[in-house]
């Protein structure tokens, strides 16, 4: 499958889902925000100061390690997950779990009654209830 058939795919289960064209565009958008956020923080190129919530960009200037430097940069992550919060309160029916680790989609979206049906949590069965969006 191409590439252009896999967004359609995916494009095509979020309007199965309930989300207009623009919000499944906009969910695409986040999704891959979020995905190159996760990617970042695994390589150690962002960092989240832990007491203030800031964010820095990291810059290792030798390969040793030993000079490190530190520039504050925007928080993508946070402006993603309210614009999703936005999108999601439009459809009180479906949830949406965000997966940190980079080697997979970040973002899934579900409906609510499945979750319910299985009786579990989101975090043991996202992948296979919910919708990957990538």
């Amino acid at each position: 499958m191409s590439r252009k058939e896999e967004i359609n795919r995916v494009l095509f289960n979020l309007y199965n889902l309930g989300f207009d064209a623009d919000e499944a565009g906009k969910l695409r958008g986040i999704a891959m925000t979020l995905s190159r956020w996760c990617e970042h923080e695994a390589n150690g190129d962002i960092e989240r100061d832990e007491q203030t919530g800031k964010t820095y960009r990291v810059f290792n200037l030798n390969s040793h390690h030993s000079t490190v430097r530190r520039y504050p940069t925007a928080d993508r992550e946070m402006g993603a997950l309210k614009r999703l919060e936005k999108i999601m309160g439009k459809h009180p029916e479906l949830g949406y779990y965000y997966q940190t680790d980079p080697r997979g989609a970040s973002l899934y979206i579900y409906r609510k009654i499945s979750l319910a049906c299985m009786g579990a949590t989101i975090d043991c069965c996202y992948s296979s209830i919910g919708i990957a969006v990538y």
